[in-house]
């Protein structure tokens, strides 16, 4: 077995971006993104999934370290970003990673292992790492965002909803469909702001509005769309919705400079003439 001539096809295949050469070259593979080792048509289906990922990858390989049983390749990875990846829609963005590949003779055959370092992929498309538990014995854990209009208003409705999403690509899915519709709610009116947060295969929404007449403005094209995607197009397997009113309402704030705590909501000044000023809800 000529494990070098083996690693130079091994880099050709994927130059070439030959999902079935890259296959045929070796008897066995393992990445970051393997649960476990992939071969013949399971690894066809995984590097297609990279190309998928990153149509135009490009693996800059240095000449491979010759270590006797075992041959090194290093690389250098740089690719458009074009489909989701680690929960991360795609962005367009170019991606960037440096990694290894150890080739090694197990039983008269060829098998790689690929190490790269995913958070430093993510880094590069402009996301952060956050290192989170699933859950303990009292909660779980997930992760959340917001979009404020930059109004102080205290809101009078809100809606609050829930997607339930099959796997990391369809949750990146719903997101990009969700990100269309606050843009379009950014252009109304009574649109206060909205938190979202996702825990587990669940995506939850908060969306404020001055008031209840004001949540029409939920219904523009883009939240068609995502109807449509739901209730003809397959996505996500369920889904809650629902609009509440205010009932009853407090806002307290304390005051910056004698730190007396005020009743905002009744308009109420401190003792030394300051009226706090409230922040936007979101």
């Amino acid at each position: 077995m000529d494990l070098i001539e083996t690693a130079a096809r091994w880099a050709a295949a994927w130059h070439e971006r030959d999902a079935a050469a890259i296959a045929d070259a070796v008897a066995e593979f393992a990445d970051p993104d393997t649960p476990e080792p992939v071969a013949g048509a399971d690894l066809v289906a995984h590097v297609e999934a990279v190309l998928t990922r990153f149509p135009d990858l490009e693996l800059d390989f240095a000449p491979t370290a010759d270590a006797g049983g075992t041959a090194v390749l290093t690389w250098t990875m740089t690719g458009t970003h074009r489909a989701p990846y680690l929960g991360i829609p795609g962005t367009g963005g170019t991606a960037r990673a440096d990694g290894v590949d150890v080739l090694t003779v197990v039983d008269g055959e060829v098998r790689v292992r690929r190490h790269f370092d995913r958070v430093a992929l993510a880094s590069s498309l402009g996301h952060t790492a956050r290192f989170l538990l699933s859950q303990d014995e009292v909660q779980e854990y997930g992760i959340s965002a917001r979009t404020t209009a930059g109004r102080t208003d205290y809101p009078r409705a809100l809606t609050f909803t829930y997607l339930d999403f099959r796997d990391d690509v369809e949750g990146a899915e719903v997101d990009l469909l969700s990100t269309e519709v606050v843009k379009s709610l950014r252009a109304s009116k009574g649109f206060l702001g909205v938190s979202t947060f996702e825990i587990g295969t669940r995506k939850y929404t908060v969306s404020a509005f001055d008031r209840p007449e004001s949540i029409r403005a939920v219904h523009a094209r883009p939240h068609q769309r995502s109807l449509r995607k739901f209730f003809r197009g397959g996505l996500c397997t369920g889904a809650y919705t629902s609009v509440w009113t205010l009932e009853r309402e407090t806002l307290h704030l304390r005051c910056p400079e004698c730190d007396e705590m005020v009743d905002a909501a009744a308009g109420r000044t401190c003792a030394c003439g300051t009226t706090p000023t409230p922040d936007p809800l979101f």
